[in-house]
């Protein structure tokens, strides 16, 4: 069984009412893996905002496999301590990450995002030598439309994180860079210019489904629906 851990922040989480982008990947690969699959981590439920707390299991539609390693607010500096044990204990063999913009907005600079994205990627290998991840870089957002320095600092994360990924792919433990959505636009694929709606969370989901089955012939073509 391949077991799939998405690793995110508020964007991969979610909140109460939402489907999530984990939802879309989940049904798309029950339609095309081709062999038993789920998808793991220690965490299963979505942010209340409300609560301010990730606390609700109101999805909506709660039935599908919900564990996830995704938190409201973090981003790679607070995930690269906590992947080791979780890959660990959930043996994950795909880890599907989308982090960065948490980082860059409140914690980090590029380059120590960059440092923590490979802190990320030596503790996920220590835990399963033959991990594979695919990475989102960080994707368009409200704030990089309207400040300037977020913006490079956006841009020049995003090229570190390719870097990144070159320099420490190798054919046991593989990395993937997933293309951002070509169509990705936050005035139509969000509802705040940031957290995806619906065809945000089947854009985010067909950019990871692509890259696998491109690059590891892992499911088939997305289909929304």
């Amino acid at each position: 069984m391949l077991r799939f851990m998405p690793v995110g922040d508020s964007m991969t989480i979610g909140s109460a009412g939402e489907h999530t982008w984990r939802y879309r990947m989940w049904q798309h690969l029950r339609d095309t893996c081709g062999g038993p699959f789920a998808l793991v981590g220690p965490r299963e439920t979505l942010h209340d905002k409300e609560a301010d707390a990730p606390t609700s299991y109101e999805y909506a539609d709660p039935d599908f496999p919900r564990a996830h390693l995704a938190g409201w607010g973090e981003g790679w500096l607070h995930m690269a301590p906590l992947i080791g044990d979780a890959v660990r204990a959930h043996r994950a063999d795909v880890l599907l990450v989308s982090l960065g913009l948490i980082d860059l907005g409140f914690y980090t600079n590029a380059e120590q995002t960059a440092e923590n994205v490979r802190a990320f990627v030596a503790e996920a290998r220590r835990a399963d030598p033959r991990i594979r991840m695919a990475v989102l870089p960080v994707i368009p957002n409200v704030r990089a439309e309207s400040d300037t320095p977020f913006a490079t600092e956006v841009t020049r994360f995003n090229e570190l994180l390719a870097k990144a990924i070159a320099d420490l792919d190798e054919p046991r433990s593989p990395l993937l860079s997933v293309s951002p959505p070509a169509s990705y636009d936050i005035n139509h694929d969000t509802y705040d210019g940031t957290h995806p709606n619906a065809s945000g969370e089947h854009k985010i989901a067909a950019a990871f489904a692509a890259a696998m089955h491109q690059a590891w012939d892992l499911g088939g073509p997305y289909e929304a629906g």
